[in-house]
């Protein structure tokens, strides 16, 4: 663990993915509230891997948890700490519970725990473990059975009651009647989940845990070790579920993509973190914001009680209209990869084409197909040639290509040029622009035509308005 010097009030919050799973948006926004709270506090973010599922547990899954932060900007202050890393330390802690009489040996086995479960079930009642081995002042325990390793359980307090004031829920109170006693530890001596997530948080000096409401159930069983062990619990908010578009819970078997797809499919990181930043938070009524303005916003006081719905139509406007507002330069610098992807050399007119049609784009992927079309030879639609190149604007192309070739090659110079061919044609705008973009671009709609020749080599644009002087 880092040294670091606190301050009484700091703030320090984590994210703790267990990788068993892609991560998708779901578990990704239980990672952007607490990274922008402790942001928006001047505190620390931590990231930490519970990988003790074994058999579940994969490096893959590891590697898009950390890819998916690198791409979102949820950078971390310390970490990744991978329990699987910590678990002298969890022993240690253990063996200090063990001699404060914190914890007891419980030999009852599954066959026997499946055996009282029915019979509680039977009579209507709360499965449980119901205390057989937890010493008592007074108490008889059973004989210890030969050759069986013990689990250890948690000395749950008796009575009384676990409270918390959730940052989300309200006022949350458990009657410790309704909690047995946690296995903290298996017979092999492996710690388990609660008991493991307690020592983290304590030794990460962890002041704020934002998570998921599917930990709700966790959080009074949480309480109690913390207190046990003498240490305060940190405040606890519980974020409701994120759903995916057919109102189920978002996961994987619900068919969730992993987050790194996102990015794949060309949206942009700070888009991303406004939608997901939306799904469970709001200020106002504003919907587009940047992420200095989000992280100057945010706090746990506008957090959703309600459980919010992915919408990708939705995520794809954020997207279009952060793309709108992107540095041209900025957006050259995400398109290019993508080009050289297709096989393509960007140069020096890219920012200029990105601010050209960045308008009508909703991802990054859309606007590097648009300027693809200037990197390499364009094939018209045989039927938008048809339809648009006819034998009865075929003069005025071949006026206009007469007219580009002597006009300083810049926009209003062109667009003076397309003025001239259609008064000397007799045409309206539509009747020439619509042919020439399908023969320059192999599209009849783009935008203002000026500017797109203008950002075409000339040789090259009169090679394919002579190219209408020929069937396809």
């Amino acid at each position: 663990m880092t040294d670091t010097t606190l301050t009484p009030q700091k703030v320090r919050t984590r994210f703790a993915p267990s990788p068993t799973g892609f991560i998708h948006l779901g578990n990704i926004r239980s990672a952007l509230y607490p990274w922008a709270f402790a942001r928006s506090q001047a505190g620390d973010f931590i990231l930490r891997i519970e990988d003790t599922d074994l058999e579940r547990n994969s490096q893959a899954a590891v590697d898009v948890i950390l890819e998916g932060m690198a791409w979102l900007g949820l950078t971390h202050d310390e970490g990744p700490f991978y329990q699987m890393q910590r678990m002298d330390r969890y022993r240690e802690v253990l063996a200090q519970m063990q001699v404060k009489g914190l914890v007891y040996p419980c030999y009852m086995s599954m066959a026997e725990l499946d055996a009282l479960r029915e019979r509680q079930m039977a009579a209507k009642e709360k499965p449980r473990y119901d205390g057989t081995w937890r010493p008592e002042p007074g108490k008889t325990l059973p004989q210890v059975p030969e050759g069986v390793k013990p689990v250890l359980r948690f000395r749950n307090p008796a009575d009384g009651v676990v409270a918390w004031d959730d940052k989300v829920k309200g006022r949350i109170e458990i009657a410790n009647a309704e909690l047995d006693d946690l296995v903290i530890a298996r017979p092999d001596g492996t710690p388990t989940y609660n008991f493991c997530v307690v020592v983290d948080d304590i030794d990460m000096r962890i002041t704020h845990v934002i998570r998921g409401d599917d930990h709700v159930n966790n959080t009074p069983r949480q309480i109690n070790i913390f207190r046990a062990l003498g240490v305060e619990p940190p405040i606890y908010a519980h974020l409701p579920t994120v759903l995916n578009e057919q109102g189920e819970k978002m996961s994987k078997r619900n068919g969730a993509k992993p987050v790194t797809q996102f990015r794949d499919e060309g949206f942009l990181a700070d888009a991303v973190v406004n939608y997901l930043a939306r799904l469970g938070w709001s200020h106002g009524d504003d919907e587009i914001f940047s992420r200095a303005q989000f992280l100057d916003w945010f706090d746990l006081d506008h957090l959703g009680r309600s459980a919010a719905q992915f919408d990708e139509t939705k995520l794809r406007w954020v997207n279009a209209q952060h793309m709108k507002l992107t540095d041209n330069a900025e957006l050259a610098q995400l398109v290019a990869p993508r080009l050289e992807a297709m096989g393509l050399t960007a140069d020096e007119r890219l920012p200029a084409i990105c601010g050209l049609f960045k308008d009508r784009c909703d991802t990054l992927v859309v606007l590097a197909d648009w300027a693809a079309r200037f990197y390499r030879p364009v094939t018209p639609d045989a039927a938008e040639f048809d339809k648009h190149v006819t034998d009865a604007v075929r003069p005025a192309i071949a006026d206009l290509a007469q007219r580009l070739q002597s006009c300083a090659w810049e926009a209003p110079a062109i667009g003076a040029a397309l003025k001239e061919t259609l008064a000397a044609c007799g045409l309206k705008m539509p009747q020439l622009a619509m042919p020439v973009r399908v023969l320059v671009l192999g599209t009849a709609q783009t935008p203002s035509l000026d500017a797109v020749l203008a950002l075409c080599a000339r040789e090259e644009v009169f090679a394919k308005l002579s190219s209408s002087q020929k069937s396809l």
